[in-house]
């Protein structure tokens, strides 16, 4: 039969945790979290400075407007807007289909280009589960030599193609 790649993304923080994804039959991982606290991302210093400041209990799980989906992002005033449905209703782009603003009560393409903009307080920061961990910003290439220190490091018997 054909094999189906199965690709692992949430929580996957560390070099050990690709390594336990690998040896528990994933293809492969996604990662975004790690990646956004680099000098190469192109966020904003605001949006990255709001990752390095977030504590453990700072992630919500909001509602998108987009098909109802559900996300993480980082508490912050515009969250806050939402939750009191104070934000300005108004969708300068309509660019997605599916995009429910009346029921979200906020127009997520504004949200996200606000916090990529900088504009964090008007803007919404997703991020991982695992955003409290990050410390520090470093070079992509730094993070890689990081994680594949850790998958190296690792005990487990992994795949004959890692």
């Amino acid at each position: 039969g054909a094999k189906i790649p199965v690709i692992v993304a949430g929580g996957v923080y560390t070099g050990g945790d690709i390594a336990r994804m690998l040896y528990l039959g994933a293809s492969g991982v996604q990662m975004a979290t790690r990646f956004v606290a680099t000098y190469e991302c192109p966020a904003a210093d605001q949006f990255k400075q709001a990752y390095l400041a977030a504590k453990e209990g700072d992630v919500r799980i909001i509602v998108s407007p987009v098909k109802k989906m559900l996300g993480r992002a980082i508490n912050n005033p515009f969250l806050e807007k939402v939750r009191a449905r104070t934000v300005a209703m108004e969708c300068p782009f309509s660019c997605i289909k599916f995009c429910q603003i009346k029921d979200a009560g906020f127009c997520i393409a504004r949200a996200l280009f606000n916090a990529k903009a900088g504009d964090v307080d008007n803007g919404l920061i997703f991020a991982g589960a695992n955003v409290h961990r990050v410390n520090k910003i470093v070079s992509v290439k730094e993070l890689i030599a990081e994680l594949v220190a850790g998958i190296r490091a690792s005990p487990l018997e992994l795949p004959s193609a890692v």
